[in-house]
C-alpha cells in the first residue's frame, strides 16, 4: 500500500497546530489528570498516617524488640539526618499498613467494573463524552476525599472505588479516538503523546503533591489539584471532537488526509459511529490478542508497583523526607515522560521507512519496556541502603517502562482499529487485578517489617513478571491486522448496502 503523506498547507490558523494533535494532546492532558488524581493519594498518605501511633501499635503488637531482632537493612537506611520529617507533625489517621493498603487498591475495585461498558459506549456513540464524564467524576470525588477521609477510612474507600469507575473508561475511550483519528503512519507517536500523559501526570501529581503536603497541609493536596483540573474540562468541550468528520473547524487537507489513511468514515450520515458486533470467537482464539494480555496483565504488576509503592518505599526504606520524597519519586517519571517520546518517535520513523516493520517495533518497545526494568529492579534489590545507586537503577527501571506506549499499549489498533476500543477493555480489565493486588501484597509482606530484606522479595517477585511478558510477547505479538477485524466490517457494510 502507498504511503499517504500528510498536508502541506501551513497559510491557514486552523493549519498551524493540526486538529489530530490538538485532540492528542488534550487526551494527553485528561489522562494526566486521572493518573495525577489516582497518584496523589500515595503521596498524600505519608503525611495523613500517624507514624508514631502505628509505631507503638505496631510494638504492642509484635513486643518492643521485635524489629530489633530482624536487624535489617531498614535500621541503616534509617541512621542519618533524613531519617525523619522535620517540621512536618504525624497525620490525624492510625491506618495500618494493610488498611493502608487497601485504601491505595480501592480505586482499582472501580476501574475493574467499568472496562467493558467505558469501551463500547465510546466505540457506539461518543468517545468525547465517556473521556470527558471520566475526568469530571474524578475530579468532584478528589474534592471530597478529605471530607471522606474525617468520616471513616471506609468513606474514603467508597470515594476512590468512584473514582475508579471514572478511570476505568480512560484507556478504553481514548482507544477510540486515537483509532479514530490517527493515520497508520502517526499511530506509534500519537499514542505515545497520549498515554504519556500517564508519566506526566505521575511526575506533576508526586512532585505538587508533595510539596503542598510539606507545606500546607495534606488536605491541599486534594483542593489545588482538583481545583486546578476543573480548566481542562472546558477546554475538552470546545476543542475535540468524536472524529475529523465531525470537526467544525478542520482543515479539508487534514480531514481528507486522514479518513483517506484510514480508508472510510467514522460515522454515518446521521453521526453515529459505526461498528459491527464484537467477533468474540475470533478475538478469544487470537493469539496475538493474548500476547497482549499477558503483556498488559504482568507488565501493570511492575508499573502500579512503582507508581503506587515507590513513594512508600523511598520514605519508609530509604528514609528521604516527604518533599525530598516526592522530587526522587517524581523524577523517574519524567525520565520515561521524555523517553517515551523519544522512542515513539523514532521507531514511528524507523517502521514508516520500512526498517522494520509495525511487529517489529511493537515488540522492541515491549522488550524494551519489561527486560530493562527487571534487571533494574533486581539491582534494586541487591544495592540495599545506598541511596544514590537506587536511585539511579529505579530511575532507569521506570524510564524504560515507558516505552510500553509504543508497544502493547498501542497494539491494540494495529490488530483491530475497529474493536480498538473493546480489545482495550478486555486487556485492561484483566490487566487491573495487578492494581489491587499490589498494594495488598506489599501491605502484607512489609506490614510491621519495613525493611529492605522484605522489599528484596517484592522486586525479585516484579522482575520475574517482567521476564514472563517478555518472552510471551515475543512468541505471540504481532503488529499485522487480523484477518476477522476486515471480515466483521466487510459483512457490516454489506448487509448496510442491501438494505439501501
Amino acid at each position: 500500500m502507498d504511503t499517504i503523506s500528510a498536508p502541506e498547507d501551513k497559510k491557514s490558523l486552523k493549519n498551524l497546530i493540526p486538529a489530530r494533535y490538538i485532540m492528542a494532546m488534550l487526551s494527553s492532558i485528561g489522562i494526566a489528570i486521572i493518573y495525577g488524581l489516582k497518584v496523589n493519594l500515595s503521596v498524600a498518605i505519608v503525611a495523613m498516617v500517624n507514624h508514631t501511633a502505628l509505631a507503638q501499635m505496631n510494638r504492642d503488637h509484635h513486643g518492643e524488640h521485635s524489629n530489633d531482632s530482624d536487624h535489617g537493612a531498614s535500621a541503616e537506611c534509617g541512621s542519618g539526618d533524613n531519617s525523619t520529617d522535620e517540621g512536618m507533625a504525624d497525620g490525624p489517621f492510625a491506618w495500618s499498613e494493610p488498611t493502608q493498603g487497601l485504601v491505595l487498591a480501592s480505586y482499582f475495585w472501580g476501574y475493574l467494573i467499568s472496562q467493558f461498558p467505558g469501551g463500547r459506549v465510546a466505540e457506539l456513540f461518543s468517545a468525547k463524552w465517556v473521556m470527558w464524564g471520566a475526568v469530571v467524576v474524578n475530579v468532584v470525588f478528589t474534592l471530597l476525599t478529605p471530607l471522606a477521609s474525617y468520616l471513616s477510612y471506609i468513606a474514603v474507600l467508597a470515594v476512590r472505588v468512584i473514582e475508579g469507575i471514572g478511570g476505568g473508561v480512560t484507556l478504553p475511550a481514548l482507544h477510540v479516538m486515537i483509532a479514530r483519528w490517527t493515520p497508520p503512519q502517526e499511530r506509534s507517536r500519537i499514542s505515545a503523546i497520549v498515554y504519556a500523559g500517564t508519566a506526566l501526570g505521575t511526575v506533576l501529581s508526586i512532585t505538587l503533591a508533595g510539596l503542598l503536603a510539606g507545606q500546607i497541609n495534606w488536605e491541599a493536596v486534594f483542593y489545588v489539584m482538583g481545583g486546578l483540573s476543573c480548566i481542562w474540562c472546558v477546554l475538552w468541550i470546545i476543542f475535540v471532537y468524536d472524529g475529523p468528520d465531525v470537526h467544525p473547524r478542520i482543515s479539508e487537507a487534514e480531514k481528507t488526509y486522514i479518513l483517506t489513511s484510514l480508508g472510510s468514515s467514522s460515522t454515518d450520515n446521521e453521526g453515529h459511529h459505526k461498528s459491527a458486533p464484537v467477533p468474540w470467537r475470533a478475538v478469544l482464539t487470537s493469539p496475538p490478542f493474548y500476547a497482549i494480555m499477558v503483556a498488559h496483565t504482568l507488565g501493570n504488576f511492575g508499573w502500579y508497583m512503582l507508581l503506587i509503592e515507590l513513594p512508600t518505599y523511598m520514605n519508609q526504606v530509604l528514609k528521604f523526607k516527604i518533599q525530598e520524597n516526592s522530587g526522587l519519586s517524581a523524577l523517574p517519571f519524567l525520565c520515561m515522560w521524555i523517553f517515551s517520546i523519544i522512542a515513539s518517535n523514532r521507531l514511528d520513523w524507523a517502521s514508516s521507512n520500512k526498517y522494520i516493520t509495525v511487529t517489529m517495533a511493537r515488540k522492541m518497545a515491549t522488550l524494551t519496556a519489561s527486560v530493562i526494568p527487571g534487571i533494574c529492579l533486581v539491582a534494586v534489590s541487591l544495592v540495599g541502603c545506598d541511596r544514590v545507586l537506587a536511585v539511579v537503577f529505579m530511575t532507569i527501571s521506570v524510564m524504560c517502562i515507558g516505552a510500553m506506549f509504543s508497544g502493547y499499549l498501542a497494539n491494540h489498533i494495529d490488530i483491530a482499529p475497529n474493536y480498538a476500543g473493546t480489545l482495550m477493555a478486555m486487556t485492561n480489565t484483566v490487566a487491573t487485578i495487578p492494581g489491587f493486588v499490589v498494594p495488598v501484597f506489599v501491605g502484607q509482606l512489609t506490614h510491621g517489617n519495613q525493611t529492605v530484606g522484605q522489599w528484596q522479595i517484592i522486586f525479585c517477585t516484579t522482575a520475574a513478571l517482567f521476564g514472563i511478558e517478555a518472552i510471551f510477547y515475543t512468541i505471540f505479538g504481532s503488529g499485522q491486522e487480523q484477518p476477522w477485524n476486515k471480515v466483521h466490517q466487510e459483512k457490516g457494510t454489506e448487509e448496510e448496502n442491501t438494505k439501501m
